[in-house]
């Protein structure tokens, strides 16, 4: 393990955006902007068969979507390899003002003489994320997703990681104490508040939906504070202000996000 003084001291103090991504930073699943099609799927036929497939086998739903991702893939003959799933997040489109938030947002931050760091907390593939725009620009200091294991010819084998809604909040603890290597056990020590590298009031959580209420709500307990993001053209509003009434989270259209 790294020494503390490398892996938490810090000149300045930090601030961590955590984000999801699907509906989040994208306007839609990044499974349905290419790949679902790929398979020869209607997008709503695709989830509703992964969904089915969980209750049978009372399966985890994101476990469920990665098999039926391979399976179908292998039905068709295509290849589902890290390589062919960074192409697809290559194809993933964002909300308005998405490319340029996190220049703007590290300006902004070091006027006010703070570091501010990006995260990703997804159920999504962390591949596809990868592949995607602004992942490929470095803007994030660490992904934290669903993944595949993968062998030497690059083919996905076996599921890495599977996250959801409740594991998401393991990775605030993570980047709370600067314990950012997933099999680090470290998490579970205890840190005395001056060894803290993140406090949670330093911390903004960004997301859509009711998966990301445990985030949400564990940050705003904390004195953080977490934001709720919609598209304003086929999102649901009515849900994410019923969160707000709830005292869930701030609501926050994405025709914002280009104006900021």
């Amino acid at each position: 393990m790294e020494p503390f003084e490398r892996r938490h001291k810090e000149s300045r103090p930090v601030l961590a955006i955590c984000y999801d991504f699907d509906k989040t930073l994208s306007p839609d699943d990044m499974q349905a902007q290419g790949y679902i099609q790929s398979v020869g799927y209607d997008v709503e036929q695709f989830w509703a068969e992964t969904n089915a497939f969980a209750r049978e086998h009372d399966m985890d739903s994101n476990l469920s979507y990665m098999y039926k991702m391979v399976q179908k893939a292998r039905e068709k003959q295509l290849p589902f390899t890290q390589a062919s799933l960074m192409e697809y997040g290559g194809r993933v489109q964002l909300f308005p003002g998405v490319e340029g938030w996190f220049d703007r947002m590290g300006a902004y931050g070091q006027a006010q003489g703070v570091l501010v760091e990006h995260y990703i907390i997804s159920s999504g593939l962390k591949e596809m994320i990868e592949g995607s725009s602004i992942a490929r620009q470095g803007v994030f200091r660490k992904i934290y997703a669903s993944a595949f294991y993968f062998n030497e010819q690059g083919e996905a084998e076996w599921p890495a990681q599977a996250i959801n809604y409740t594991s998401k909040t393991q990775f605030l603890f993570r980047i709370k104490k600067g314990v950012l290597d997933v099999n680090d056990a470290a998490v579970n020590d205890y840190f005395p508040p001056e060894q803290v590298r993140v406090p949670f009031r330093n911390m903004v959580y960004i997301g859509d939906s009711a998966t990301d209420i445990p985030c949400m709500k564990l940050v705003n307990s904390y004195g953080g504070h977490a934001i709720g993001v919609y598209d304003p053209d086929t999102g649901d509003r009515a849900r994410v202000f019923r969160m707000m009434q709830d005292d869930r989270w701030l609501v926050y259209s994405s025709d914002a996000a280009a104006d900021s």
